[in-house]
């Protein structure tokens, strides 16, 4: 390589380090301030570290927060999706719309209930979906027979869609819920990533039916694992508990299982953990938004990268500050990648799209010309709060 091009990547990465200095910093850590210890060192102290205080109160924390009626805590996001689309009857007949640039979990919990997935592009120099161009396929690949829409090629129903609020990036919902009302679709939203985000002043994961949050080790807030099912309907969430909790009835000493379910309950001593960190969730997105701020001001001088920001009408939380190289350095993104590793700063591609993965090859999909592109441009930076502190 030559001197002038190593130069180049070495104001990238001297860029970078204006903003979280000369220390190595990995991709994301969580932020642990608060009474984390405190509050999972009562968990074991009490003895109920399956099942205890801490499920309820973390339960009632995330309804407060996002405003969702009803909220059920699962051992993951993925597990979250899975039984949202059993509740809403998703099964074999049925192909679920699902953006190809995702984390391969959302797509998995689509065939655990052994619907097809069905995948869609995302906007051209954005990473959430393209509403305006899925419309004009949808139109040309399906049917509308008896409050139904009917994919004309495998005669599959297209019973739903899974917007997937990227990165933390809200969907823009409004423009989603009109297509969904027109092709009689069912919104399952994927806010995996979302927590802290809200699209108009609305909590992302609270627009359709159903939606979903994770608190994985490495998100905005975590419990070390798990997720939530939220709904406003109270039969939804009692059905999610039920199945969520290998469908049990207690009859006396007897435990009495009325249909075949999941064992997929967040564990106390888990909840304990996510209890505390939401306690703390304001202080963390303010920390999120000040560090995109810092890497906004330190990277206006590098040329080949802009960073992405929030859409219009949205709050996010910046869950993983993300760059977009210039088309005409797409060919050097890898080396960018293990330049910035190999120099200590965590950076990684976006996910493989998923119809690339071996399972899922042949499962129908649109022209996914934007989703290509942008997989070959994104590079994720050191995106903790713990940068700031």
């Amino acid at each position: 390589m030559s001197k002038n091009k190593k130069k180049i990547y070495n104001n990238l990465l001297i860029s970078l380090r204006k903003v979280f200095g000369k220390k190595k910093e990995p991709l994301h850590e969580p932020l642990l301030i608060g009474n984390e210890k405190k509050y999972v060192n009562q968990c074991i102290d009490s003895t109920f570290v399956a099942v205890g205080k801490f499920n309820n109160k973390f339960e009632k924390e995330i309804s407060k927060y996002t405003k969702s009626k009803y909220c059920v805590l699962v051992v993951n996001g993925t597990s979250a999706i899975h039984i949202s689309l059993k509740i809403l009857g998703c099964d074999n007949n049925h192909e679920i719309l699902v953006p190809a640039l995702t984390f391969v979990g959302t797509v998995n919990a689509i065939k655990y209930t052994g619907a097809h997935p069905h995948f869609i592009d995302s906007q051209e120099n954005f990473v959430n979906l393209d509403i305006i161009k899925l419309d004009k396929y949808l139109t040309e690949i399906s049917i509308k027979k008896g409050g139904k829409t009917i994919n004309k090629k495998t005669g599959k129903i297209i019973k739903a869609i899974i917007p997937v609020h990227t990165f933390g990036h809200p969907v823009e919902m409004d423009s989603l819920i009109k297509l969904s009302n027109k092709y009689n679709l069912e919104i399952v939203e994927d806010a995996a990533e979302g927590i802290g985000s809200f699209y108009k002043k609305k909590h992302v994961g609270t627009f359709g039916k159903i939606g979903i949050i994770s608190f994985n080790g490495n998100k905005t807030i975590t419990a070390g694992g798990g997720g939530v099912i939220m709904t406003n309907k109270k039969t939804i969430a009692a059905k999610a508990r039920h199945l969520s909790t290998t469908a049990k009835i207690i009859k006396g000493y007897e435990l009495i299982h009325d249909e075949v379910a999941y064992n997929y309950r967040l564990s106390n001593i888990s909840a304990a953990l996510g209890y505390a960190q939401i306690k703390n969730i304001r202080k963390i997105l303010k920390l999120k938004r000040k560090l995109f701020e810092r890497y906004k001001t330190s990277l206006k001088k590098i040329d080949f990268v802009k960073i992405l920001k929030e859409p219009i009408n949205c709050k996010s939380n910046y869950w993983l500050q993300t760059i977009l190289v210039n088309q005409n350095m797409i060919n050097k993104k890898n080396y960018i990648i293990n330049f910035l590793n190999k120099n200590g700063c965590g950076a990684r591609p976006a996910w493989k799209l998923i119809c690339e993965l071996k399972p899922y090859k042949h499962n129908q999909k649109m022209n996914l010309t934007n989703a290509e592109n942008l997989q070959k441009r994104i590079i994720n930076i050191p995106s903790s709060p713990k940068i700031l502190i």
